[in-house]
């Protein structure tokens, strides 16, 4: 068998579901062999940022592998920034570029699409993954292939594999299967007890979740934990949607200052935070209205378990909270505390002639579900990631660390691909500009999201922390008329009435994309946006 069928043949057995691409000339073969095996079907888009974000949607949907097909050079180069942001957000992407053969590398020539050598475009993505390959030897190849993905799957993070262009059909044994995971027992076991010690210790402990429970496949695990240690589960920004299917799922998002002062409060005050696959990051964090002494807390992640002032090393998340369920009891040694009441979403948008708020378009998208059920978000960032958390919880995929404009449109046309259902999307006008146009690839493979631009004409967000820079004024594009040569159907909305109207004809409306341009007044922000705004001028601006 070839050496590129042996790559697709492990990257489905290791989880993959499709590949997202751009062919361009170095990856032309490879290209050739993915369509023509159908090992793993081959979903291309417009431009390489759109594929790395619909790639790393996947992965994060799936707990699998999301994969990224491109070119040498001018394809590579341009998914950097994506890539970037699924190492910092812990996604699980695999990112396979084509290169140039041995020949033609050895001829002394520059080669077009090479930057400053033919070496710069592995080490740039040496600096933003966790393990790399370059496929250039078909004997040692099947042990790199191995190497690699087992890195990604064990760090959650993005990998990189370079392969020739003449190399693509060269003879290959096949890719070992990986091997189990070894755990140290001792330290598991002594991690373990100490974690019931201090949660038995505790007088308000709080489950805190973050991204690796989704990365990991756990949150049915930590569901069933969470109800033997009879604790409340609050998600960080980052983890919101987390456990929502489970039989405990979370109370709410934890936000700081931006959030639900009673949620707040629970978590900065708890004597027993369990934090499991949290980001210890500004934006999880960065508002609290009390410092958390993460001294004080249980912290499971990156690999290892942290307590006070020591961590125990090589303890993987999967087995701790698998150790843990197999030594809690169905009564846990663990005081329950009095539980919060569950945050209240607003509905009962009123379909009158009032000019449209994010907090209307939350409200809207709520009576939608309860009218016809759950959609998953994918949300960029802005103040439509903040109008999210106005959202009855439900799926979510974001860029809350990374924070990277364009994620949106791309991530979710990646989550409609893994997940099979229908989501909303929510984007502002500002990331439309840059990747909104991959919605023209949906006919093709029959995606059919709504998509609701919030449009404010502005980079609105930074007007909220520079209000006097008039480069945040962005023009009208008009975003609704360009629906239909798109392939899909546009419906531009002033007042909430139009608004509830579109939703509703959105909903009935299969089989094409369904963008609403939701016109919004410069200045007109979420609740939580407000809030968070307010947080960040308190904690950052000097106090009189």
């Amino acid at each position: 068998m070839m050496l590129a069928e042996q790559l697709l043949h492990a990257l489905a057995r290791e989880g993959a579901h499709q590949i997202f691409g751009i062919p361009g000339d170095f990856a032309l073969p490879f290209f050739k062999v993915i369509e023509e095996s159908g090992i793993l079907p081959l979903r291309t888009l417009s431009h390489e940022p759109g594929v790395g974000f619909a790639a790393d949607a996947a992965g994060r949907y799936q707990g699998g592998l999301g994969v990224a097909a491109i070119t040498y050079g001018a394809g590579a180069f341009n998914i950097v920034n994506p890539v970037a942001g699924a190492y910092a957000e812990k996604s699980p992407l695999v990112v396979i570029s084509g290169a140039p053969g041995r020949r033609e590398s050895a001829s002394g020539l520059s080669l077009h699409h090479q930057a400053r050598t033919l070496g710069s475009q592995f080490a740039v993505f040496r600096e933003i993954t966790c393990d790399q390959a370059q496929l250039d030897d078909p004997l040692r190849a099947p042990a790199d292939i191995a190497r690699v993905l087992a890195s990604c799957k064990r760090e959650s993070r993005p990998v990189y594999i370079e392969l020739p262009r003449d190399m693509v059909t060269v003879p290959c044994a096949e890719v070992p299967p990986l091997a189990p995971e070894s755990d140290d027992l001792p330290s598991l076991s002594a991690c373990v007890d100490e974690t019931l010690e201090r949660l038995a210790a505790a007088s308000s402990p709080v489950m805190l979740v973050g991204v690796e429970v989704r990365r990991f496949g756990l949150e049915k695990e930590l569901g069933e934990l969470a109800k033997k240690l009879g604790i409340p589960v609050v998600t960080t920004m980052m983890g919101r949607g987390l456990m929502v299917d489970t039989d405990t799922p979370p109370f709410g998002t934890y936000l700081g200052l931006a959030g639900d002062p009673a949620l707040g409060e629970m978590v900065e005050h708890s004597d027993g935070l369990f934090m499991l696959g949290v980001i210890l990051s500004d934006t999880n964090f960065g508002v609290s209205a009390r410092a958390i002494d993460f001294r004080r807390a249980i912290l499971a992640a990156d690999g290892a378990v942290s307590m006070g002032y020591h961590t125990y090393a090589g303890v993987k998340l999967r087995a701790y909270v698998a150790a843990l369920l197999a030594r809690v009891a169905d009564k846990a040694d663990v005081k329950p505390m009095a539980r919060p009441e569950p945050v209240v979403f607003s509905r009962g948008l009123v379909a009158d002639d009032t000019a449209l708020t994010p907090g209307a378009i939350a409200a809207g998208i709520n009576d939608l579900v309860a009218r016809h059920g759950k959609f998953p978000l994918a949300c960029d960032i802005g103040d439509c990631l903040f109008t999210a958390f106005d959202i009855e919880q439900t799926t979510l995929v974001a860029p809350g660390y990374y924070a990277t404009m364009g994620f949106g449109v791309p991530a979710g046309l990646g989550l409609q691909e893994a997940s099979g259902q229908r989501p909303i999307i929510l984007v502002g006008d500002g990331a439309f500009q840059m990747t909104g146009w991959e919605l023209g690839n949906c006919a093709r493979y029959g995606w059919d999201p709504i998509v609701v631009v919030l449009n404010n004409c502005s980079w609105e967000m930074l007007r909220t922390f520079q209000p006097e820079s008039k480069f945040n004024d962005l023009d009208d594009w008009h975003f609704a008329d360009a629906a239909s040569s798109l392939g899909g159907v546009g419906m531009r909305v002033h007042t909430q009435r139009e608004l509830a109207e579109a939703l509703e004809a959105a909903a009935v409306q299969r089989g094409k994309f369904v963008l609403i341009e939701a016109m919004l007044a410069r200045g007109a922000l979420s609740p939580t946006l407000e809030r968070f705004v307010k947080g960040v001028r308190r904690l950052t601006q000097p106090q009189p």
